[in-house]
């Protein structure tokens, strides 16, 4: 999780208002009763309905999931609180993943992805004072595994977003390779766990809009080689092939796809056959429709809500979520405050953030709150990374189930392209 001063401000938590916090449980509770929830804290860890198989995986990803003994946490050793207790024994038990966070972005903005001019090891709130991610704020929040987002900012696209988008990557793949004791680069879902079993922080890769790839799916094959698992399909702009949630928005006057064209069906199955995770935050409501159509692996929405609790077109509607339920996919829980309390937009950053949530150190106190609401270990578990490990594992068996088959060679028509100026034939 984490806020950037050059990009779009909605990764960040609610305002400060206490209510709103509670709100951010009234969407898991909206989402759990409609079997699909996840949380974007900061963005993005999953959990199953309440009235789902507890193991929360198959009998074959219990075998992944096997290498991690699990206690019962039960006893307590001097929290603030029993409930904090026991919400730090479980996320000491089983890996919390969290599914979007924008570190790289603050180092491109606030350093030029310089890497080695920062310590992660420091309190970056004294070097960049929006900054909710540190090693020592990490490790306080029992953070277990992480995706890190390669964003790159739509004005990119047709231009030079595939070369922005590889020093992105760049960029993670240098911080990580930097605190080898804290961080291990992992593409697979037994890869967290190992990782977690290590003591280290499972870092993989997120590519936060489709416009990366330049429509193109030799690109998607490449950044799925240098470690991408998962691609956010559109950003908050189309790609040539697919709607983003602007479409819906009322007075919307730009290019209107109806959704996925047929070139885009062929980036979604290419998803499925390299085993690349299809994320649907940021997409309009056709295109999630659509996609769910195609795709032959869940889905995750990396960081979204739910439109019931807040009726803004970032979020997910009831019927959207009834089809995630039956794709087995999974929603992660957008904390920002204009996804959850449908709130003004703030000039004052410091009035996003709900008390209590100001970080990913406190991500603990969400699972104390959830304790006190009668969330059993298990449950929390799901909540921290078990379905998200599910959901990854999942797509490695689609993956490895069409691996005889080959690959999608389509290149897209350049009567398809939105912009031209920029294409040689």
């Amino acid at each position: 999780m984490e806020l950037d001063t050059g990009k779009s401000t909605e990764n960040l938590f609610a305002n400060s208002k206490t209510q709103n916090a509670k709100r951010i449980l009234y969407v898991i509770l909206i989402t759990l009763s409609l079997g699909v929830i996840g949380l974007a804290i900061g963005l993005a860890v999953v959990v199953q309905s309440k009235n789902s198989d507890v193991s929360g995986v198959s009998s074959n990803e219990n075998q992944a999931g096997g290498a991690i003994s699990i206690p019962d946490c039960i006893k307590h050793s001097g929290s603030k609180t029993p409930e904090l207790d026991r919400a730090n024994c479980v996320l000491q038990s089983y890996p919390l993943i969290d599914g979007h966070n924008d570190l790289s972005w603050q180092y491109r903005e606030a350093a030029n992805n310089t890497v080695y001019s920062v310590d992660l090891n420091s309190d970056l709130t004294k070097v960049w004072n929006v900054t909710h991610t540190d090693i020592p704020r990490l490790r306080k929040g029992k953070l277990g595994a992480q995706f890190w987002a390669c964003y790159v900012d739509c004005t990119s696209q047709y231009k030079d977003a595939v070369r922005k988008s590889l020093n992105q990557l760049d960029t993670i793949k240098k911080f990580v390779h930097r605190y080898p004791d804290v961080f291990q680069f992992v593409t697979t879902a037994q890869g967290i766990l190992d990782a977690f079993k290590a003591g280290k922080i499972g870092s993989l890769v997120g590519l936060e809009g489709g416009h990366s790839i330049d429509s193109s799916l030799a690109n998607l094959r490449m950044f799925y080689d240098l470690g991408v698992r998962y691609m956010t399909v559109t950003h908050s702009c189309n790609t040539p092939w697919a709607d983003n949630w602007l479409v819906d928005e009322p007075g919307y006057n730009g290019t209107v796809l109806n959704g996925i064209t047929e070139f885009g069906k062929k980036i979604i199955l290419e998803m499925n056959r390299i085993g690349m995770l299809l994320d649907l935050s940021h997409v309009s409501k056709k295109t999630m429709i659509d996609v769910l159509s195609i795709t032959k692996s869940p889905v995750i929405y990396s960081h979204s809500s739910a439109f019931t609790i807040c009726p803004h077109h970032r979020n997910v509607q009831n019927d959207v979520l009834q089809m995630t339920k039956e794709n087995g996919g999974v929603v992660m829980v957008n904390f920002y405050d204009k996804y959850v309390n449908c709130g003004p937009n703030k000039t004052n950053i410091t009035t996003f953030l709900p008390v209590g949530l100001e970080d990913v150190s406190k991500y603990p106190d969400l699972f104390a709150e959830l304790i006190k609401r009668g969330w059993s270990d298990e449950e929390l578990r799901m909540l921290a990374g078990k379905n998200l490990i599910r959901v990854l594992t999942k797509a490695e068996q689609v993956r490895d189930s069409l691996r005889y088959m080959a690959p999608y060679e389509d290149l897209i028509s350049i009567d398809e392209e939105l912009n031209k100026q920029c294409r040689t034939v």
